[in-house]
């Protein structure tokens, strides 16, 4: 009786406080404190609200594929404010590789990995221990380190150097779309799952448990280099092939030469880095980094103006002043129009950012989402948080393995870099002009911001 007299009191409390900014306690007795938790501005993001806009072809503009127009809403979520560039990309294959040389470093010096707890408790498996300093250029280390630097057949002036086909990412992830499919649940009568599952072998495979729905990923993280000489024939591009990523001069330039299969290892990658210095401070984010979907991407690109061709909320590609403000082929191929300093991807955040704080995006590179490239989708798709998601195998077909890239870039002319067009890339293809930025979803309530 005592509690039933307890909900009833917090029952009645929800009728009469249910548009207060008060955050109510549902089961009497809790000891968590959600009023102690915060979400802090994640570093180098800009936060964007959450909104409601039409996809789709503007008027005046043809429907390539009888594309209708539809209003859709998106929860809100934070958004890089730059392309992730060679700097920001080269962390994580220093990461990888730094990992991979201490792993074979600690069959010969134990020190390079732990393998017991702070009781002194055994360890089912050794984990890395990254405090202990590699020193790169001692021939004992080189000696342990061996397999990961290019063989000796195929060395280059017979330099020592790491081989890039070795820097392999491995991480899980939880298919959330087989899982939720009703044929997949599992059955409390019978205790066991039901169902099939399509594996990443695409075999159609009986769910035995909850590690049916997990896939697993072995992802190269070296960029293609040999995309610029690859993207145009006939071209001197050597010198981008060499340098363009590996050399400081480029540090703040966007990464390109980056398949969407490594765009999402590296999201996965900076989202356990930061789990693992948030946790010491209490400040655990909700929610993990990701590629945005194509909608958010849309309306983050439009940055608060539905009624504009640009982010920069003008009908045309010049300022007052007669300049261009973005990065892209003008004048019929004239590319030094736009700027005076290069002719391809340019230093991030050269040119003015949009209303909400966000550069480039239109023009520079060209951006990866995370939806999959179908001309109806805006016909299918929900109008709250739309997505269609694809994780395609390597014996489908081409058509299934296509991505939306948004944004256009340095070789587009001007209708790729509008805020609605959308276009595609193979999911397995690394482009010169292709690259990408993350996005979080944000914890925020703007109701109870007010």
């Amino acid at each position: 009786m005592r509690k039933a007299t307890i909900y009833i009191i917090v029952a009645a409390g929800l009728l009469f406080h249910s548009c207060k900014n008060e955050i109510v306690q549902f089961l009497p007795g809790g000891e968590r404190n959600s009023k102690n938790w915060f979400e802090p501005s994640p570093y180098g993001m800009v936060y964007i609200p959450r909104g409601s806009y039409v996809v789709g072809p503007s008027d005046e503009e043809v429907s390539k594929f009888g594309e209708k127009s539809k209003r859709v809403s998106v929860e809100s979520f934070w958004m890089d404010d730059t392309e992730i560039t060679n700097n920001e990309y080269r962390q994580f294959v220093y990461w990888v590789r730094d990992s991979i040389a201490r792993k074979l470093l600690g069959q010969t010096y134990p020190e390079f990995l732990i393998a017991e707890d702070n009781r002194g408790t055994p360890l089912d498996e050794p984990v890395i221990n990254w405090r202990e300093e590699i020193e790169w250029k001692d021939p004992d280390y080189r000696m342990a380190m061996d397999e990961l630097y290019i063989p000796e057949e195929e060395r280059e002036k017979f330099r020592k150097e790491v081989d890039p086909r070795k820097l392999i990412y491995n991480f899980s992830w939880v298919d959330y779309k087989q899982a939720a499919r009703g044929k997949n649940r599992y059955n409390f009568e019978t205790q066991k799952y039901e169902g099939t599952v399509v594996n990443q072998q695409g075999e159609t495979v009986p769910v035995t448990n909850r590690s049916s729905f997990l896939m697993q990923e072995m992802v190269p993280v070296y960029p293609d280099t040999l995309c610029w000489i690859r993207d145009f024939t006939y071209t001197y591009n050597e010198p981008f092939t060499l340098k363009y990523f590996s050399h400081v001069a480029f540090d703040d330039y966007p990464v390109v030469g980056i398949t969407w299969k490594q765009a999402r290892a590296f999201c996965d990658w900076r989202t356990n880095l930061h789990k693992e210095f948030s946790s010491r401070l209490n400040e655990a984010a909700a929610h993990d980094y990701r590629l945005p979907t194509e909608t958010e991407w849309e309306l983050a690109a439009r940055g608060g103006l539905n009624n504009t061709i640009y982010p920069w909320g003008s009908y045309y590609t010049r300022s007052d002043q007669g300049c261009f403000v973005a990065n892209f082929k003008p004048l019929r191929g004239n590319y030094v129009a736009d700027s005076p300093t290069t002719t391809t991807a340019m230093r991030t955040g050269t040119f003015d950012p949009n209303n909400y704080g966000l550069y480039d995006m239109a023009g520079n590179i060209a951006e990866w989402t995370s939806s999959a490239y179908y001309e109806a989708a805006y016909d299918i798709v929900s109008d709250l948080n739309p997505e269609i998601e694809y994780d395609a195998r390597p014996d489908d077909p081409p058509v299934m393995k296509r991505k939306v890239i948004r944004g256009g870039s340095w070789k587009d002319i001007a209708y790729f870099i509008r805020t609605s067009t959308r276009t595609f890339e193979y999911q397995d293809s690394a482009k010169s002009y292709i690259g990408f930025r993350c996005v979080r979803t944000s914890f925020k309530n703007e109701l109870h911001n007010r």
